[in-house]
């Protein structure tokens, strides 16, 4: 991710988060739960170690079309929901993950079904049950004052009133506040949003515009995110915005810059060289995976990080309170490559996002007239905590240093042992075969060992789980 401002071995000890899964889908329940036509409900979460009761078993989602609208007047959304999914099992019922809103209506299929609410968790249950493989439709209706989730050790993500408008935002969890979502990364989709503001704010998400519609006082803004995207990857960002529209390397790049910004300030300058940052990292990674660029600046100072929503991340102000930081923006955009396109399997495995994207910061750095990134692996090594993990480091700590700096000593120590040429290509050919999908470390692993011809477990295990300062290669 998520960069933060002011907050906070190997094959055995990886994350034992046994997913039975198909295509972000759990499957198991008791036997006891089946009727007699052996359908049986999905599981209500999808069995993450660190967040068991995240997303949901029994479907597999393929797209969400979101239709909200929002008045920060009253703090009042309305939302209508379509998810198109499939059965990944003989199903009689199924979840779907929402935060604190009200649901007056659901269906399948256009039949109204019946519903209820267990806490966070939606509980459909359709008319007949849904066989294993069935396609289906739900559409949901839905309404509140949307209050973010905290946690005492992971902080708060959701959807943030602010003075002029909202911002949806957070990881591990925030989609679930202003939408019914599979809320796991196992269970990747493509999205359509309309966002429907009061005339003369801006509505912000993901992906591609597909332009606005004024009517009565209230305008409707559209984007598409055609790729499939994790939902703690999804951003709602309403308010006052200078929205800059462009192109680079052919493909839409929108900025927008809070108007309580300095116009032409440290965050406008770091943003417009967003296309020339990526550029660069697409040298070491290989092709951009999405098909728009972009960011957004947002003013609130409750935003005390960033983070790589898919396609546009969001930044808070303190990292432009000094001047223009291209290091941010280097870190979230190498998380399009790592975290976003290819994204985690579980949560213990985070690493793989913030151990490459801190590593894209020393490797901009470098290109940019700054320390080499030798220099500064130096330098974390001799700063670092080896009795702190980076593989599996428990719930409380998966944004600690350990996850950012120590997982990009890993990569270095990489590279430094099967030398650039070969450290390369197994990034590149990492992010095209993976693109899209999940991964875990294990897959990692294989993946550079099979295009080193050497054995690396003992390296990542050493440098991700060992108590002790490994050798440097």
């Amino acid at each position: 991710m998520m960069i933060r401002t002011g907050r906070p071995a190997l094959a055995g000890a990886l994350v034992a988060v046994l997913l039975t899964v198909s295509a972000g889908g759990c499957t198991g329940s008791r036997r006891d739960d089946r009727d007699p036509e052996g359908f049986r409900p999905g599981a209500p979460g999808v069995g993450d170690a660190y967040f068991p009761t995240y997303g949901n078993g029994g479907y597999d989602v393929a797209s969400y079309r979101l239709k909200v609208r929002y008045d920060p007047a009253t703090d009042e959304l309305t939302g209508d929901a379509t998810i198109e999914a499939t059965a990944t099992q003989d199903l009689s019922r199924f979840n779907l993950d929402l935060s604190g809103l009200t649901v007056s209506r659901v269906r399948i299929d256009g039949a109204v079904v019946r519903h209820a609410r267990e806490g966070d968790e939606l509980v459909v249950t359709p008319a007949t049950g849904l066989g294993q493989g069935k396609r289906f439709r739900v559409r949901v209706d839905y309404a509140g004052k949307p209050a973010p989730i905290t946690s005492p050790d992971l902080g708060s993500g959701g959807l943030l009133a602010t003075g002029d408008g909202a911002i949806a935002l957070g990881q591990p969890e925030s989609a679930s506040t202003w939408y019914p979502v599979n809320d796991h990364p196992l269970d990747k989709a493509t999205y359509e949003v309309e966002a429907t503001v009061p005339e003369g704010l801006a509505a912000l998400s993901n992906g591609v515009s597909g332009g606005t519609e004024t009517s009565a006082g209230w305008t409707t803004w559209r984007w598409a995110e055609r790729s499939p995207m994790a939902s703690y990857l999804t951003t709602l960002v309403v308010g006052r915005y200078r929205v800059r529209s462009g192109t680079h390397d052919g493909k839409p790049l929108v900025t927008a810059i809070a108007s309580a910004l300095p116009p032409g300030g440290p965050a406008e300058q770091s943003l417009a060289r967003t296309g020339e940052i990526a550029d660069f990292l697409a040298t070491r990674f290989g092709p951009y995976p999405f098909g728009s660029y972009g960011g957004i600046a947002v003013a609130d100072n409750r935003i005390g990080y960033a983070l790589e929503t898919q396609s546009r991340p969001v930044y808070g102000p303190a990292f432009f309170t000094t001047g223009p930081n291209l290091t941010v923006v280097a870190h979230e955009l190498a998380h399009q490559w790592f975290g976003d396109s290819v994204s985690i399997r579980s949560w213990g495995d985070l690493w793989l996002n913030e151990g490459f994207a801190s590593y894209a910061e020393w490797l901009w750095e470098e290109h940019d007239g700054g320390p080499s990134a030798q220099a500064t692996f130096e330098q974390e090594y001799a700063a670092t905590d080896w009795a702190r993990p980076a593989l599996d480091p428990g719930r409380s700590e998966i944004f600690s240093r350990a996850v950012y700096k120590r997982g990009a000593l890993a990569v270095h120590a990489l590279r430094r042992t099967v030398g650039d040429e070969t450290f390369f290509r197994i990034l590149k050919t990492w992010t095209a075969e993976k693109r899209d999908g999940n991964a875990s470390t294990a897959d990692l692993v294989s993946h550079a060992e099979r295009i080193s011809g050497r054995s690396l477990r003992p390296l990542f295990d050493a440098w991700l789980s060992g108590s002790t300062p490994p050798a440097i290669p």
